[in-house]
């Protein structure tokens, strides 16, 4: 795919190292000489463009026409949005990234200015700080939508009354979609005869009601 960063940063030069090791052609806009500079040192960017990712021109230099996807990762909200907005509504994007750098500004990341996904990465440390004082809990990876939706992760406990059941004996919640279940350097789609070791770490679909429900199932 095509991928433009807007924002060279760490997290943009880490995103693109990231996407670039997928085999995905990636081109990154700075504004910053310096940093512009040492990202074309790093070699991860098949492009790399100083100017404001902000600005059409630019946009269009970067190849935004032919874009796939278009990550605003800058540490402004102000400029994520302006590039979250032209890349959707101008140019047809067909996938926008938006990087939250205030929480107070996380409602503004929607559909209505062109994010298809907002990244508050203030929530979501406080969720993995929160969620880590208790190592049984599950884990949100994402939460999707107002509605409680969320993506989640959950790992079976050694004394866990699933281990050594098959997934269609497991009593899961009505709304719940088991994704994946990451065993080692492993990833298993689980079906109807998958049956769940200790240690396994399952990635699921669920609502907010799901969510207590699968610590209880799993745990």
């Amino acid at each position: 795919m095509k991928i433009i960063i807007v924002g060279g940063g760490k997290t943009g030069t880490y995103l693109a190292s990231l996407l670039a090791e997928d085999g995905h052609d990636i081109s990154v806009i700075e504004s910053d000489k310096r940093l512009a500079a040492r990202l074309r040192g790093h070699g991860v960017a098949s492009s790399v463009i100083l100017g404001n990712g902000a600005d059409p021109f630019t946009l269009e230099r970067a190849g935004v026409m032919k874009a796939d996807v278009v990550v605003a990762a800058t540490g402004s909200d102000e400029v994520n949005l302006v590039v979250s907005t032209l890349a959707k509504m101008e140019y047809g994007v067909g996938r926008v990234v938006g990087r939250v750098n205030n929480p107070a500004n996380d409602w503004m990341f929607d559909e209505s200015m062109g994010v298809d996904v907002g990244i508050n990465q203030a929530e979501i440390l406080a969720r993995s700080a929160q969620e880590g004082l208790d190592l049984k809990d599950v884990f949100t990876i994402q939460k999707l939508g107002k509605d409680g939706h969320a993506v989640v992760r959950v790992e079976v406990r050694p004394s866990s009354k699933v281990v050594g059941t098959a997934l269609r004996d497991v009593d899961l919640p009505g709304k719940t979609i088991l994704i994946a279940v990451e065993r080692g350097d492993s990833i298993i789609v689980p079906k109807g005869d998958t049956r769940f070791e200790a240690g396994d770490r399952i990635i699921a679909f669920t609502d907010s009601e799901g969510r207590a429900r699968l610590h209880r199932s799993f745990q």
